[in-house]
């Protein structure tokens, strides 16, 4: 009997490992912790390649090869955080050039245009406007539709195609196609009310512009905006026909946040 009591007393001594329980929770722990801080430490070398990529595309790579701006030469590695400016002002002026070089592109695209409508005798239909968020491109809707209808005439759709091909000199640039109305209700089988008329001329002069391959379909939105964005008072004939509109906005990529918080609300 006391041989059998001393044996227990023995196993008791040697099974109490429940210290290991909050040991092995306390590593885990510091382990997660570990993991978390170098996360945070480290840098995200594809998004920073995403930037990178986006802004050689925009603007011919120049900035970024030769080893004249952001970056030291046109290759990319983990280590290219240490290649960013550490001066502030020195980062500032990379943008600030980016911004120059950027406003100099979308100066010679107004231009093509402008030349285009002189030369097609379009003054009278269509306008360009280049301001601080945007290059827009206005388009009287007798230049593209009959009266009340959405499908783009024959004879418009070269217009279509004109601008599609500018726009390949720009293609990581966000463009949206808006459609406009005046305040004259329709109603009829096809377009019950101006939303769905301005949607639809949107959207089927947009169809266009994507025939064109070289475009990514990813930049490009349609947006209908009916009656509710008017530009002229309705309030006369002439207000309403400067109403009923296309317009073809290429976003600027290089904008401060409150212009395009601006931008952003204009076409919500």
């Amino acid at each position: 009997m006391r041989k059998r009591n001393k044996r227990n007393q023995e196993h008791e001594e040697h099974s109490d490992e429940s210290w290991l329980l909050p040991y092995s929770d306390l590593m885990t722990l510091l382990l997660a912790m570990f993991i978390v801080l170098f996360g945070m430490s480290s840098v995200n070398a594809e998004k920073f390649k995403a930037v990178s990529d986006a802004f050689t595309n925009a603007l011919g790579g120049s900035i970024f090869e030769g080893g004249t701006g952001i970056l030291d030469d046109g290759s990319f590695s983990t280590s290219g955080a240490n290649k960013m400016p550490k001066n502030p002002e020195d980062f500032k002026a990379s943008v600030g050039e980016l911004k120059r070089r950027e406003q100099e592109n979308l100066e010679g695209l107004k231009k093509q245009l402008d030349t285009y409508i002189k030369q097609n005798g379009l003054t009278d239909d269509l306008d360009t406007k280049l301001n601080q968020s945007q290059l827009m491109i206005t388009i009287s809707d007798k230049a593209l539709f009959a009266s009340g209808e959405a499908e783009v005439r024959q004879d418009a759709r070269k217009l279509a195609e004109a601008i599609s091909a500018m726009l390949e000199e720009f293609p990581d640039y966000e463009v949206i196609v808006s459609g406009h109305t005046d305040n004259v209700p329709i109603s009829n089988k096809e377009f019950p009310s101006n939303w769905d008329l301005s949607s639809a001329r949107a959207l089927n002069f947009m169809k266009i512009l994507m025939q064109n391959t070289h475009l990514d379909p990813k930049k490009f939105s349609a947006i209908g905006y009916g009656e509710y964005h008017p530009v002229s008072p309705n309030d006369t004939s002439s207000g309403r026909a400067q109403n009923r509109r296309v317009e073809v906005s290429i976003i600027r990529k290089y904008i401060d946040p409150d212009q395009k918080q601006a931008v952003t609300s204009a076409h919500e």
